[in-house]
């Protein structure tokens, strides 16, 4: 009698869309660690290929691809495509309707036609009526991956905190400055997380074998910050003395942040001015859940083994 030879499953091709960007690359290197095969879709694949020595790469100019069939190509041998391309800031090139509202349209839709797993990365407070398009743009990319068809999950993080964040960098700076400026409408709550923990969220996500039990996640730590609580817990990893935080005028914040979008010398923007005024908090909270454990702490000592999977391919 033959004995029935057992095979062992593929690994899965996943497919991630901005893998070279703060939240990319961390989403990267812990689907590496799982034993995913890592495909990056870039628009300078050479710039990157040294930096990424596990990944292939495909050629990508995401705010050009805004018809389904655009897609088709990059999607051949693809199980799981995990987009995490976001703009701070538009430029010539590149539209806040393209990169967050009509590229992810028709990815959804091209995934939908592929049978093809689709995750998104969103924000959270995301509200019609918002003045601002950086917002306003990434609703409407929700609302059409959720006609679209497609088996998506649409993942909503609150602030970052990690390796290789311009926003986190900037936020860390302030808080170790002796004089803090705080918005008098800062008053949204925060529940910062790491990003090794989102990127081990996507492990969890990408492990599913549909996404019909998490179709909207969102991800926080558990602890609860206001803006101000926020830079002064950041201070105490640096210092024990505190800084001293002088409430700011609305109005000259606002000035401030269009300021930022106007000269491009800080990541506040516009945008960020209007999230800073609600509450940046998951509800519920999906993270526990997804990495089986509580949220990583907010340090400055990032994780050892986090550091070692990201050395080679932080930019400089």
């Amino acid at each position: 009698m033959n004995k029935q030879s057992t095979v062992a499953p593929s690994p899965t091709r996943v497919l991630i869309l901005g893998g070279t960007g703060f939240i990319g690359r961390h989403a990267a290197a812990a689907l590496h660690r799982s034993g995913v095969h890592v495909t990056i879709g870039s628009r300078r694949p050479a710039r990157h290929e040294q930096r990424y020595p596990y990944a292939a790469f495909r050629p990508v100019r995401f705010e050009h691809l805004l018809q389904p069939d655009a897609w088709a190509s990059l999607l051949i041998d693809v199980d799981v495509v995990v987009n995490c391309v976001g703009i701070l800031r538009q430029r010539l090139t590149e539209s806040y309707d393209d990169v967050h509202h009509r590229a992810p349209a028709a990815l959804a839709v091209a995934c939908a036609q592929a049978n093809i797993r689709f995750i998104h990365t969103s924000a959270l407070s995301l509200h019609d009526g918002a003045k601002s398009e950086f917002l306003s743009s990434k609703l409407l990319g929700e609302r059409a991956i959720v006609a679209s068809g497609a088996d998506y999950c649409i993942v909503r993080p609150s602030l970052l905190d990690g390796e290789g964040g311009f926003g986190a960098r900037w936020l860390r700076g302030l808080a170790r400055s002796p004089i803090q400026f705080i918005p008098r409408s800062a008053r949204g709550r925060i529940a910062a997380m790491t990003s090794s923990d989102l990127g081990d969220s996507y492990v969890a996500l990408v492990a599913q074998s549909a996404m019909d039990e998490h179709r909207e996640v969102e991800l926080g730590g558990t602890r609860h910050y206001s803006y101000a609580e926020y830079l002064r817990e950041l201070r105490t990893d640096y210092t024990d003395s505190k800084a001293l935080q002088i409430p700011l005028p609305d109005w000259m914040a606002r000035i401030g942040a269009h300021m930022c979008d106007v000269f491009h010398f800080s990541p506040f923007s516009y945008g960020h001015w209007i999230l800073l005024q609600r509450d940046n908090v998951p509800e519920p909270n999906s993270l526990p859940e997804l990495l089986g454990r509580p949220p990583s702490p907010i340090r400055s000592k990032v994780d050892e083994k986090v550091r070692a999977d990201l050395s080679f391919n932080l930019e400089p």
